[in-house]
Parts: C-alpha cells; sequence; structure tokens
C-alpha cells in the first residue's frame, strides 16, 4: 500500500491538479459544478489541495516558505494571466483566498497525522 501512495503517486496527481485547475482557471466556458460554488471556495480547496499534494509529492520536508511561496507565485501567475482574459479578471482576493487555503492545510496537518495511510507521509518527514 505504501508503494501506492508514495511520492511518485502524489506527483502524478499533482500534475493532473495543476492540469485541471489551470484549465479551470482560464477556460471561458462556464463549468457547472465549479460555478455552483462560490468563487473564493473554489481557491480554498484547490490550494487546500494543491498544498497537501506538494507536501505528500516531497515528504522529507516538512510544508516550508519554499513549498508555500511556489504555489503562491503559481497563483499569482494565474491572476497575471486572467488580467488579459476578456472573461477573467485580475483579483487579490482570489490570491488570499489561496493563501488561505494554504493556511488551513497547515492547520489539518495533526489531523492528517492521525489518518493511516496519510501519517506514513509525516513518518519520513526529516526534523
Amino acid at each position: 500500500m505504501q508503494k501506492l501512495l508514495g511520492p511518485l503517486f502524489y506527483r502524478f496527481a499533482l500534475g493532473a491538479a495543476f492540469c485541471a485547475i489551470t484549465y479551470l482557471a482560464l477556460t471561458s466556458k462556464d463549468i457547472p459544478v465549479a460555478g455552483n460554488i462560490n468563487d473564493k471556495i473554489n481557491h480554498l480547496a484547490a490550494f487546500y489541495t494543491l498544498a497537501l499534494l506538494v507536501d505528500f509529492s516531497w515528504p522529507k520536508s516538512g510544508f516550508r516558505a519554499a513549498k508555500a511561496c511556489s504555489l503562491l507565485g503559481y497563483g499569482l501567475a494565474i491572476e497575471i494571466v486572467q488580467y488579459f482574459l476578456p472573461y477573467r479578471s485580475f483579483s487579490l482576493f482570489d490570491l488570499g483566498a489561496d493563501a488561505v487555503g494554504m493556511f488551513i492545510y497547515v492547520l489539518s496537518i495533526p489531523l492528517l497525522r492521525k489518518i493511516y495511510p496519510l501519517s506514513r507521509r509525516f513518518e519520513l518527514q526529516k526534523h
């Protein structure tokens, strides 16, 4: 089971998440599932998921500034691209929601440490 849920698995999932989130953030199409939920909740959920996947993809280090700043840079890049799209707009509130999603991930780590097999990730972390 640990082989299945190793870093390689999470890296593939992270790549898929980046593709899906980038598509949803930049498409002009109205996606009903994403459109029915408040936009800021979409950002919270997306960046919670990205934070978890980034953290689990490189389990030997904790969720520190390098991981968080990389994800915030990705969120900022999306906002910059959206500024130039006629059907989207730049929003610092969206970037704030991205940061809050990552913060919620950090707050959830004590709970994740208690859930097998997710708890195995934290056993690999260097102290």
